[in-house]
């Protein structure tokens, strides 16, 4: 087993500035170890044959193919602009 200290655990606290009491020290020092133990073993295990994935569950592109198509015509939407120039909106300054 991998031993993982009250000092350990008091250090990363510390460094997070998370206060623990002497009990929560000595729990969490058991339950790092049990983790660090427990991914340990994933070390044993055959992975030869097996695709690496980046999800669980297949992903598939569910969303349409964007094709581009006029939506609004320029000159109706140019009546509604307050200002105008050359075909475009034209907005005060800002700097």
């Amino acid at each position: 087993m991998t031993t993982f200290s009250k000092d350990d655990v008091k250090y990363f606290a510390d460094f997070v500035r998370i206060g623990l009491s002497e009990e929560d020290k000595e729990n969490f020092s058991a339950q790092i170890a049990d983790l660090i133990e427990s991914v340990s073993n994933l070390k044993e295990v055959d992975v030869t044959g097996v695709e690496p994935m980046t999800h669980p569950v297949p992903m598939i592109n569910i969303l349409r193919e964007d094709q581009p198509k006029d939506i609004l015509d320029r000159e109706k939407m140019l009546t509604s602009a307050e200002d105008q120039e050359d075909g475009l909106i034209k907005v005060p300054d800002i700097l």
